[in-house]
């Protein structure tokens, strides 16, 4: 059985936990605390020398819709994949920072930095979902999966992106609805529970360290 080393408060980890379970791929839990810095162990170094997260692929018994083989419909899903890493998800993560790290942003730049999550969110709505169900048409795929994990970021901190926006409702709800209604919120309990996460950053010295970094994106 396959090992997947994961901590829920992170964005990947819940798209991979939510296809494993999605689409019946056995798997065994092995929780990598990486507000506590987990992640920088000798022990995890053994697991994965790159410390960077392992997924295989299980072509053979996954839906085609998840990846589809058809290249327009697959270059569709990396089209979204490829544009969310420097738009979505560099955007909500900026949204996340006063909250994860217990610092207080100016309200000028937090604002900016909305505004640019706001400006991606429409993006999604009017280039890559338009009048679509789903992303790239009429099922889920991996892009809606990755999507709807990183849109629910900024959500934990108290930031609801989806209020006044019915069309992403809507898209939300059918891809919970496609996912499994219990393992969507079962994926999400804990990235709810992240007021608790600065006191675990504070407290650990190399975590701490990557605080000026994080301050970098708002200069």
């Amino acid at each position: 059985m396959m090992e997947l080393y994961l901590d829920l408060h992170s964005q990947p980890c819940r798209s991979v936990f939510l296809f494993a379970k999605a689409v019946g791929i056995p798997f065994e839990f092995k929780l990598v605390e990486l507000v506590e810095g987990q992640q920088y162990s000798e022990e995890f170094g053994k697991v994965s020398l790159m410390r960077k997260y392992l997924v295989q692929k299980h072509s053979s018994s996954v839906a085609d819709h998840w990846y589809p083989a058809d290249l327009q419909q697959r270059a569709r899903v990396n089209e979204y994949l490829s544009w969310q890493h420097m738009n979505l998800r560099s955007h909500g993560s900026k949204a996340m920072f006063p909250v994860i790290m217990g610092s207080e942003v100016p309200k000028e730049k937090m604002d900016a930095a909305v505004e640019d999550l706001n400006q991606s969110l429409k993006m999604l709505e009017d280039y890559f979902l338009q009048n679509k169900p789903f992303i790239i048409g009429d099922k889920i795929s991996l892009a809606d999966l990755v999507a709807v994990v990183e849109i629910m970021q900024p959500v934990a901190t108290g930031l609801d992106v989806f209020e006044g926006r019915p069309k992403l409702i809507s898209w939300r709800e059918r891809v919970k609805k496609a996912l499994g209604e219990k393992l969507f919120d079962e994926s999400h309990e804990v990235i709810m529970k992240v007021s608790s996460v600065p006191d675990k950053v504070q407290s650990n010295s190399q975590l701490e360290m990557l605080k000026p970094k994080f301050q970098k994106l708002f200069r």
